[in-house]
């Protein structure tokens, strides 16, 4: 076949035609990459800068100041993060675990678990502030009446619970069946295959999917707002309003004075550190188990 011949065949337009678009599509999501990574750059390279400028010693042992007031730090809203989201994943990620064994173990495909992987999703794509507004409708108007670390924590922890959900059923899933098969042939009992073989088998996943969600809480301030509030003291009274991190940053963000503005940059770097490490923790498990 002479190249005349070859450009006018049908089949060889069509292969031009394809690889035409094929380099469209690929400079258009090269493009899409690189404007994505433009932006993140420049938000880490602000937070390096403005937060690593901000922070001290002082910021990591004293409270936060007064409106004017120079000096201080965030410690009680260091504390107070730490301490709502350790009782968050502590509710939510026993739930979530069990939950996903359900979903995954004992009755994958029947009518309870389609409504409850439905609602799940539901959960997974909500805003924040939804579930804050529940809880303060659930719990604070109806019950506590006052702002209080309770709420806050409970708040977080149905954050938790369906990314835990999630990532468990998921996990369970990529088990493979052969596992389960051998282990019931030798009498085992279905707990003890689940406990022993399974959960075993997936527990990398399952601590990745656990960081994920403490990861993701960490942040999270439209919650606390309408739950734990804040408290500019060092507390430890999880009944009463308590600071957080993410809360105070908001607050000190929009303030007029440049030492809080300052703080927030500080607490910015922070959260933005412990929410890298925690992800590369999991990606370290993950790797390592794999």
């Amino acid at each position: 076949m002479t190249q005349e011949e070859l450009l006018m065949d049908p089949k060889y337009q069509k292969f031009q035609a394809r690889n035409r678009i094929n380099k469209i599509a690929l400079i258009l999501s090269v493009a899409a990459m690189v404007f994505g990574l433009i932006w993140l750059v420049w938000i880490l390279y602000e937070t390096l800068v403005l937060g690593f400028g901000g922070l001290s010693f002082a910021t990591l042992v004293e409270d936060t100041p007064n409106p004017g007031e120079p000096g201080g730090g965030l410690a009680n809203a260091i504390f107070g993060s730490f301490l709502m989201v350790a009782i968050a994943t502590f509710i939510g990620t026993p739930i979530g675990i069990m939950a996903g064994i359900y979903l995954a173990e004992y009755n994958p495909k029947g009518t309870l678990s389609v409504v409850t992987r439905f609602v799940n999703d539901i959960l997974l794509s909500a805003p924040s502030i939804v579930i804050g507004l529940f809880v303060y409708n659930m719990l604070l108007f109806a019950h506590f009446k006052a702002f209080s670390g309770w709420a806050g924590s409970i708040a977080l922890a149905l954050i938790v619970i369906p990314v835990v959900i999630r990532t468990t059923e998921n996990m369970l899933s990529l088990v493979p069946p052969g596992l389960r098969e051998a282990a019931y042939a030798l009498g085992t009992p279905k707990w003890k295959v689940i406990l022993s073989i399974t959960l075993r088998s997936a527990q990398a996943g399952v601590v990745t999917g656990i960081l994920l969600a403490v990861a993701r809480i960490s942040g999270e301030t439209a919650p606390l707002l309408l739950t734990a509030l804040s408290n500019q003291f060092w507390s430890t009274d999880l009944s009463s309003p308590m600071a957080s991190l993410p809360v105070t940053i908001f607050k000190f963000a929009m303030s007029p004075h440049e030492n809080w503005q300052q703080l927030a940059w500080a607490g910015v770097f922070l959260i933005t550190i412990a929410v890298l490490g925690l992800n590369i923790l999991a990606r370290a498990i993950t790797s390592r188990k794999s």
